[in-house]
């Protein structure tokens, strides 16, 4: 069984639409395993964002990860990792199709709704930041 992080992002939280977001994960089989709505302290996001440190738009970014709380979720599901990547989209919102997160939920490249690992390595890295052992549950 695989995991995934998954973070609602500002946009999607101030645009009410987590609990479709959810309700789309959710009627692909997988399953949440722990979650918390949290605003997101500056360590994590120099952490979470550490490959784009050094870029001109870095300051943009963590201006708009902390601007209000996210939801942060783990999934759990048979290779969950591609499949929840294929249901968000690309990256930039505009260029995906309706339908997926982004196409329906996102406005352009960072505010495109929401976060998924892009690998079992990253989600690994990401769990470890955003959850303790103590609030994943498996069921």
């Amino acid at each position: 069984m695989e995991r995934t992080v998954i973070l609602i992002k500002p946009d999607a939280v101030l645009g009410s639409v987590v609990g479709e977001i959810i309700t789309r994960l959710e009627k692909q089989g997988f399953r949440i395993v722990a979650a918390k709505f949290l605003r997101l302290p500056d360590d994590i996001v120099a952490k979470w964002y550490e490959h784009h440190r050094n870029k001109p738009y870095f300051p943009s970014i963590k201006a708009y990860m902390t601007s209000t709380p996210i939801f942060a979720m783990l999934w759990q599901g048979d290779n969950i990792i591609a499949k929840v990547r294929e249901i968000c989209g690309p990256t930039d919102s505009r260029k995906a199709s309706k339908g997926t997160i982004r196409g329906d939920f996102g406005t352009d490249i960072q505010a495109n709704a929401i976060h998924a690992s892009e690998n079992s390595e990253a989600a690994g890295r990401e769990t470890d930041l955003m959850f303790n052992p103590s609030e994943i549950h498996e069921y």
